[in-house]
């Protein structure tokens, strides 16, 4: 989107080009651009650049990390859209995070106690990680005090709540049978408290970044689906806008990893694929911007569900989805591309069809004449 095609009224985003070391048009298409992902109109999207541009406006973060490898933190290190230090700099302000923070030990505990003390109403409170409650919560702690209690304690005041990727939310691999030390997903600590839910394994950074940049520039969360995940984000199965889906529709698959229909792109739900059953934006977004297809499905792995409650940790790898959308042809046929004489060609395959059917139709509007003669109805007879 062209910069004219912005009305600034009059703002002037001369120092956000120095903090930020880009051009004002470069800003602005940005803007407009998590404006377009998250569906609001181009006047929204200025909203948004006012809030970004206005540092007194950057809400304190407290992340909080649980039962878990790193990996939403690792993904956000590596996102480009903002990247990490312009979110950190320039969109909030984050004052407590337990990978990232330069100190250590009690002067960061109280750092963080302080922040929240200030600022009560006002914070985000973003947790990373399953919670485990079992025998007390003593599975996890964090400067003697269980997560248990550290979360519990940070979500009294919060102004808003995010738990960021599967663990933060359902509980991840940790909450998987049999579950020793009782993981539990954020929502389920915190009864009654308004969280929104960022899951995947890891999240989309993307994801993450749109949800805080519209609680920047309004406030407030955006629409929550039935499981508090962000609309925007994931409000579409996977298997609606995968770019395998006209294979699926078409009976095409791979039944093995290097097979015929593996080698030529086809559908991955035989060999386990639970898209049908995930919803995430993973084929629009692919994953970090790096293009090329760079997602599972995208190099030729079926989808594990990992953002998906009951999927992801919990089904086998390989087992069927259930599919949850209209899933024509009902009955699909075995792939065979092969037109050699031991077997007939697809073409072959096709012409024998139709002309089966052109068999069929004569075949009925030929029964329909004889009904008809039998009653007495064709005129020919009757004037004969």
């Amino acid at each position: 989107m062209a910069e004219k095609e912005f009305d600034t009224g009059g703002f002037d985003f001369s120092e956000v080009e120095k903090r930020l070391g880009v051009t004002r048009r470069t800003f602005l298409t940005f803007c407009a651009g998590v404006a377009g992902s998250l569906g609001l109109s181009t006047n929204s999207a200025m909203a948004m650049a006012k809030a970004i541009a206005q540092p007194k406006k950057r809400p304190p973060v407290i992340w909080l990390h649980g039962q878990e490898c790193t990996g939403p933190s690792e993904s956000l290190l590596r996102s480009e859209q903002p990247s990490l230090e312009h979110l950190i700099l320039d969109m909030i302000s984050l004052d407590y995070h337990q990978t990232l923070d330069a100190g250590a030990g009690h002067k960061v505990e109280e750092i963080k106690k302080k922040s929240m003390e200030e600022n009560k109403g006002k914070y985000l409170l973003v947790v990373e990680g399953a919670i485990p409650v079992a025998d007390g919560g003593i599975y996890c702690k964090i400067a003697g005090e269980t997560m248990v209690d550290l979360t519990k304690e940070a979500a009294e005041h919060a102004a808003a709540i995010v738990a960021f990727g599967s663990c933060a939310a359902w509980g991840g691999v940790q909450s998987a049978a049999p579950n020793p030390t009782g993981a539990k997903g954020t929502q389920a600590v915190l009864p009654g408290k308004p969280v929104v839910n960022i899951p995947g394994c890891p999240p989309n950074p993307a994801n993450f970044l749109g949800t805080v940049l519209y609680f920047v520039t309004f406030g407030k969360l955006p629409p929550l689906d039935e499981q508090n995940r962000p609309k925007w984000a994931y409000g579409r199965l996977i298997h609606e806008n995968c770019y395998r889906r006209p294979h699926f529709d078409a009976g095409r698959f791979a039944t093995e990893f290097g097979d015929e229909g593996h080698k030529k792109g086809y559908c991955l739900y035989k060999l386990g694929c639970k898209g049908p059953e995930t919803y995430n934006n993973c084929p629009s977004l692919e994953f970090n911007n790096v293009g090329g297809g760079v997602w599972p499905i995208g190099v030729g792995h079926p989808c594990f569900g990992c953002s998906e409650q009951g999927v992801g940790f919990n089904k086998p790898l390989f087992s069927l989805a259930d599919v949850k959308t209209h899933t024509p042809p009902n009955a699909f046929p075995e792939i065979d591309d092969r037109s050699d004489a031991s077997g007939a060609s697809t073409g072959a395959v096709a012409l024998a069809s139709a002309a089966a059917g052109a068999v069929a139709g004569a075949t009925l509007v030929t029964a329909r004449k004889l009904n008809s003669s039998d009653d007495g109805s064709n005129s020919d007879d009757q004037n004969g």
